[in-house]
């Protein structure tokens, strides 16, 4: 196991950012990750799908990227099955997986780009479900002891697009596996959103296969294939506010889309913040916001990660400056 230097990141990273690694290298096993962490140079850095990341600039220090595959049921009983899933898994394949085996919880999830490693760190979510909820645990190699962790539920303090791998012990673990518990008879969730009506549209029963097909048949038209268009999904995260800020807003703008979050509080849309001020569609040489889904941000072809960055700065000055709301960027930016 070597690292390649000077190592190209265009092709892994979903923007399609031109931007080069000092060093990198994959790893397919707890064994030959501690050997390259023994080897990396700082700062380090693990790459997965590359699917929540705007390069900026190159990538000085270490990149070492999850490979460790496989899908394994590690126990069973009547009601559910725990699968441990490799960290290096795409995170669709394992969605796939789970619905031809008619493994309920994570159909709601279909179609959202990156690897099974990196879906406990944002914990991640969509239409009315998010993994903490058949989340059982987690392997994870400590960075600088080498030794192996077990992280449980409640150790990862989920919470809207963050857990604790993003806050406390960020850049501290590399997480290797996660396991997962999904039930034999799943209670289906379909009120969040227009699967309701995409369902009714596509003519079919309501099943895992017919909701992960409704969830599908709508991120596609909402959302640009990274294959053709640069992209890294949601850029920003709806912001949560109080009800009574929300109802304050409402007065001055009576179509403004927002959900209940808990009692007291109420997750504002942040696409339809960013389309009311204007941004979609908008495009400034290559780098622009998506003419169907104002949330997405693009690379037309040959943008730079700054020009990215400095068009969603313009877009929260702007978003803040209409309604009061500061939006928080949902991928990492290096």
């Amino acid at each position: 196991m070597e690292f390649n230097h000077n190592h190209p990141l265009k092709n892994l990273n979903t923007f399609g950012i031109y931007a080069n690694a000092e060093n990198f290298a994959n790893f397919n096993s707890i064994e030959e990750l501690k050997r390259l962490l023994e080897n990396a140079k700082q700062p380090l850095m693990i790459l997965g799908g590359g699917s929540n990341i705007l390069l900026t600039q190159n990538i000085k220090g270490s990149i070492l990227k999850n490979e460790i595959f496989g899908i394994d049921i590690i126990e069973e009983d009547n009601k559910s099955v725990a699968v441990k899933v490799g960290g290096g898994v795409v995170w669709h394949d394992f969605v796939s997986w789970s619905i031809e085996r008619n493994l309920g919880g994570l159909e709601n999830l279909s179609l959202i780009p990156g690897s099974v490693g990196a879906a406990p760190m944002q914990n991640i979510g969509a239409y009315g479900s998010e993994i903490k909820s058949v989340f059982k645990q987690l392997e994870a190699v400590n960075i600088e002891s080498k030794e192996l962790k077990i992280f449980e539920n409640k150790d990862c303090q989920f919470g809207y697009r963050t857990s604790i791998f993003k806050t406390q012990l960020k850049n501290k673990y590399v997480i290797c596996s996660v396991t997962f518990r999904l039930n034999k008879y799943p209670e289906f969730n379909t009120s969040y959103g227009a699967i309701e009506d995409e369902l009714r549209d596509m003519g079919e029963i309501t099943s895992l296969k017919s909701i992960s097909q409704a969830v599908i048949n709508i991120r596609s038209r909402k959302l640009p294939d990274p294959n053709i268009i640069g992209n890294s999904g949601s850029f920003f995260k709806n912001p949560t506010i109080s009800n009574i800020e929300f109802q304050s807003l409402k007065k001055d703008f009576p179509l403004i889309v927002g959900y209940p979050n808990g009692d007291n509080e109420t997750k504002v849309a942040a696409g339809w913040l960013i389309e009311q001020a204007g941004w979609k569609g908008f495009r400034d040489g290559d780098a622009g916001v998506h003419k169907n889904q104002a949330l997405v941000l693009v690379n037309y072809g040959n943008a730079k990660g700054k020009d990215i960055l400095n068009l969603s700065k313009k877009i929260q000055d702007s978003v803040e400056q209409k309604f009061g709301i500061q939006l928080i960027p949902e991928v990492n930016i290096l």
